[in-house]
């Protein structure tokens, strides 16, 4: 630590045990970060961060109570300047973007925190963010991805075809798809052909798999 410098405050929170032990030895062999509190679900981290307001908040993504993003949410909606790092085992592309949108200051994934915890933290401390192009591209990339197929299932399809779409996922066959519709086996392979080429699937599969991804985008007619 520099001659005339307190050290920065953390609050630590992390569900699992092990981890978060593991989190703590680590921050406490750096003179830097002094931990004030160390919580095993959100909604205790949050009251701790509302009380002490510390300069840092190591939180993972996903804890019980409330999750390290509805913590950050909630420390902006207060104005408060705490700056928040987060841990993940496993964000989804949709995690990851809202933490960046909410201003996280710092993201990482938990099986490399051992090597790259104190120096994000260091980065973060000077004001500086640390959140890793790849991840954030690659979550962006797939999530636009993503956008544009539930804009095809959900614009793209007539209200029949989403019909029968649902009716195909749930394993009915042309003829019992068309005796439920009042329709012709011949129509609903009409239908059938349409829909594979709007949604760029080949087969029955693919578009089940496809149908119980945007169940909810099929349903609204």
């Amino acid at each position: 630590m520099r001659p005339g410098r307190s050290a920065l405050s953390v609050v630590l929170a992390d569900d699992h045990p092990i981890v978060l032990g593991g989190l703590r030895t680590l921050i406490q062999t750096d003179p830097n970060f002094e931990i004030v509190a160390v919580c095993s679900d959100g909604r205790a981290a949050l009251q701790v961060i509302l009380e002490l307001q510390p300069d840092l908040a190591v939180l993972d993504v996903s804890m019980p109570g409330l999750t390290g993003i509805e913590v950050l949410a909630e420390i902006n909606a207060r104005g408060l300047k705490s700056r928040v790092v987060f841990l993940t085992a496993s964000a989804g592309d949709h995690q990851i973007i809202e933490a960046v949108e909410r201003g996280a200051y710092g993201l990482i994934l938990k099986d490399a925190a051992a090597d790259m915890l104190l120096t994000c933290m260091q980065s973060v401390s000077s004001g500086r963010r640390w959140i890793p192009s790849d991840l954030v591209d690659a979550a962006l990339q797939r999530e636009q991805q993503r956008r544009s197929k539930n804009r095809k299932v959900e614009s793209g399809l007539t209200p029949r075809e989403k019909e029968i779409v649902l009716l195909a996922a749930e394993g009915l066959s042309n003829k019992e798809i068309a005796r439920k519709l009042g329709l012709s086996d011949g129509t609903i392979k009409i239908h059938l052909h349409n829909i594979y080429h709007k949604l760029g699937v080949s087969n029955r599969t693919a578009l089940t798999a496809l149908a119980l991804s945007y169940q909810d985008q099929l349903r609204h007619k």
